[in-house]
């Protein structure tokens, strides 16, 4: 894990991450209140993340359930919120279920079911946001968009999974068009779903690299790691091995 990065310099980096983003609102006609900063903390160590709480910060983002777990235990006096944002294999329910508050990752009606039945022996239920595949990049995961109908009537099944919104990742191109398009899409796929009358109000989408697009395009949640934390020591094709780094 990265141990370079704890210094005082995360308290600036922090403030100049939420003017940026709180420009980016008033750039897009919109209130800062209206957009959420998710911090994303994958593979920093639990000094780092002390020091972040310190700074008022009590939610963080993780791309391994096996991380959450492991970060559970010495930061439990720190009424800590991890949201899961990787992606997620059934095997790792246990460890989502039993330490996550939230997971914006689900992409699949296996993955569904196998978490509804961990929950039930947790006695747990668990904020969801279902991720959408909005680009044709095969290392990108998601969900198809045709098939999100289908999948949202299908939650209303599982009574574990509190669905609170949508998630992406968007194209990784230096096209602005682009990258806009797939926030685009996500944002008409929500707006789609809730005239059906499905609770789909938040969209997380946008991270270090993008988020003023993803603002301008109707995200309430932004995800953002190294605009945070400093640069990672490993490359997150190391820590995310089943793919190719997707942010």
């Amino acid at each position: 894990m990265n141990q370079s990065n704890s210094g005082s310099g995360l308290a600036a980096r922090w403030q100049a991450v939420r003017e940026r983003v709180d420009a980016a609102c008033r750039a897009a006609g919109r209130e800062p209140s209206e957009v959420t900063i998710l911090p994303v903390s994958k593979t920093f160590p639990i000094e780092v993340i002390r020091e972040a709480v310190g700074l008022g910060l009590h939610r963080f983002g993780e791309n391994k359930a096996q991380e959450i777990k492991a970060k559970f235990a010495p930061l439990a006096d720190c009424a800590i919120a991890w949201v899961m944002i990787g992606h997620s294999q059934t095997n790792k329910v246990k460890e989502v279920a039993r330490y996550a508050s939230e997971l914006q990752s689900l992409d699949r009606l296996e993955l569904a079911e196998a978490l509804h039945k961990r929950l039930q022996i947790e006695g747990r239920a668990l904020d969801v946001l279902v991720q959408v595949k909005t680009s044709s990049e095969e290392t990108k995961y998601g969900l198809p968009a045709d098939e999100l109908p289908g999948f949202l009537d299908a939650l209303r099944g599982f009574d574990t999974l509190r669905v609170r919104g949508l998630m992406t990742l968007a194209v990784h191109s230096g096209d602005e068009c682009e990258v806009r398009a797939c926030f685009r899409m996500l944002r008409e796929l929500r707006d789609q779903a809730r005239i059906v009358g499905h609770d789909v109000a938040r969209l997380s989408m946008g991270m270090s690299g993008d988020f003023a697009l993803a603002i301008a395009e109707g995200s309430t949640e932004v995800r953002i790691g190294t605009a945070i934390f400093g640069e990672r020591a490993y490359p997150d094709s190391y820590y995310w091995p089943e793919r190719s780094p997707a942010s």
